[in-house]
């Protein structure tokens, strides 16, 4: 009978175990260690160029923000310039306005109505006068009303007969109706809807 001794054979094979299982283990430690190698690369580079684009978006808010700034500041400047030109166009209306009062009373004034005073505030305008009628005064606010291209919204704020000298060497009085109204100067369509003149005189103007 052969025995043969089989001990350092499976010892061998043993071995050959061990070392292949500690190189697998190697092998899948390295191979883990490269993944997360590039991982780590990847996410540096993700992070890289997040970090770059943020950069380049808050440079980009600023410049905008620079550039709102200006047209904030270019917007106030043509603000300012359109009331400086709304100024001297106002100026320019506001030269002619009382040579355009002055003027349209004076046509629309009926005869035997007087206007003694004329007191301006704005684009209103009140008028003291005396006629001779109170017929006389309603065709005047009739006039106002209805014909005039730069007078509306006539006012009768009150009339009264009053006794009043006629001028003559016998100092003879003669009643009349003094009144006073409102009326308003309309808004011209142009700053040179009206032509330049000389204002008239301050004396009472009398229709012709």
């Amino acid at each position: 009978m052969i025995l043969i001794n089989l001990l350092p054979h499976r010892e061998a094979k043993r071995r050959q175990r061990k070392q292949a299982f500690f190189v697998g283990v190697a092998a899948a430690v390295v191979v883990g260690l490269v993944i997360a190698g590039i991982w780590y690369m990847v996410l540096q580079q993700l992070m890289s160029n997040q970090m770059a684009r943020s950069q380049f978006l808050k440079d980009e808010i600023t410049r905008l923000d620079l550039q709102i700034k200006d047209i904030a500041s270019l917007r106030a400047e043509i603000e300012a310039l359109k009331a400086r030109q709304k100024a001297v166009e106002d100026l320019q209306t506001d030269r002619n306005t009382p040579v355009r009062l002055l003027d349209e009373l004076v046509k629309q004034t009926p005869e035997g109505v007087y206007i003694t005073s004329i007191k301006e505030v704005g684009y209103q305008v009140e008028v003291i006068g005396i006629a001779q009628t109170n017929e006389r005064v309603s065709e005047l606010l009739r006039n106002l009303l209805y014909n005039s291209a730069w007078l509306e919204q006539p006012d009768l704020v009150e009339i009264k007969s009053v006794l009043l000298p006629t001028g003559g060497k016998d100092k003879e009085m003669r009643r009349l109706f003094q009144y006073q109204l409102k009326v308003r100067i309309k808004q011209p369509p142009a700053p040179a809807a009206a032509a330049a003149a000389t204002p008239a005189a301050s004396a009472p103007v009398k229709a012709s």
